[in-house]
């Protein structure tokens, strides 16, 4: 039997549970590839799954793959693929709570619908940043339904979900209010937010300041919960990336985003990587480390203050 090296974790716990692993190399069945992974993202959704912070799904056993955002090139194709080819470059987003593990492995097998295209001129660490966390902000967007000249507040606007909102929604015709820290404020204008309020317990305040009524929607993606509630108009939305712990209030409606819910939509992937092109969104890359100093990267993003995304290299 062939194996492979991956990042893995036999136990829940802080980042030195992580380490290299040896586990068979993956063959693809009908309608799906093998990609040979080359970057491969660290995102919060891989440390809450180190730390045992969900229950996992009856069957799946240890070693434990972390890993949802993976660019590499296509090593074989299975039977009924007819839109990918070996050597294709192409990036998706997986899911880490499947037989046989997330995207921190050598070789992956991905299903043809999850893939998107790699465009010419982008390398595959940059590629791998864009999957997840922009099919979260879609998907978001798509469930808002805000029509254009909206107002939306993100918190969080710092990481990349908050980014790409700032810029998707932007792009979208909404009016966008993000949330910074003061060193932070020139970087949440440059994403292109029409305001800035700062971040943390007083940025409710902050916007009713700007918007006496309230605004008509907030992406939270830094977890405030409650705590920003009061920033939404009567009768708003108010949409979380994680569940929403309180109590809704004045009619606002509350939506949970679950991007696992999505992966299998690699052409909304490749729309995404044309807003790149376009430059209506921009990827950052915060550095790019061998796979080897997985534990140091979840270190890393757990002590908060990374501007952009940990990409693991094999």
């Amino acid at each position: 039997m062939t194996e492979m090296r991956a990042v893995g974790f036999t136990e829940f716990g802080d980042p030195g549970v992580l380490g290299i692993v040896t586990v068979p190399k993956p063959s693809p069945g009908p309608g799906q590839v093998l990609v040979k992974v080359a970057a491969a993202t660290v995102n919060p959704t891989d440390l809450g799954f180190r730390q045992g912070g969900r229950a996992l799904p009856e069957g799946l056993t240890p070693p434990f793959i972390p890993g949802m955002d993976l660019a590499g090139v296509i090593e074989t194709v299975g039977r009924e693929v007819t839109q990918w080819q070996a050597g294709d470059r192409v990036m998706a987003a997986v899911s880490p709570w499947v037989p046989g593990g997330g995207a921190l492995a050598e070789y992956r097998v991905v299903a043809e619908d999850q893939l998107a295209q790699v465009p010419d001129g982008w390398s595959l660490v940059e590629a791998a940043t864009l999957p997840m966390n922009g099919m979260t902000v879609r998907t978001a967007l798509d469930m808002l339904a805000l029509p254009p000249g909206s107002t939306l507040a993100l918190t969080g606007s710092a990481g990349i979900v908050g980014q790409y909102a700032i810029q998707l929604g932007r792009h979208e015709g909404l009016t966008v209010i993000g949330d910074a820290k003061l060193e932070d404020m020139a970087l949440i204008e440059s994403f292109g937010a029409h305001w800035v309020v700062p971040r943390g317990a007083g940025a409710a305040a902050a916007i009713r300041e700007l918007y006496p009524d309230g605004v008509d929607a907030v992406l939270d993606a830094a977890l405030l919960g409650p705590e920003i509630l009061p920033a939404v108009r009567d009768g708003g939305q108010l949409l979380a990336v994680r569940p929403f712990r309180g109590e809704p209030e004045r009619d606002i409606t509350i939506h949970l985003v679950l991007v696992g819910n999505h992966l299998h939509e690699g052409h909304r992937i490749a729309e995404l990587a044309g807003l790149v092109s376009e430059g209506v969104l921009t990827t950052r890359v915060a550095e790019a480390l061998p796979a080897e100093r997985a534990a140091e990267a979840h270190r890393r993003l757990a002590a908060g203050g990374v501007r952009g995304r940990l990409v693991l290299t094999f």
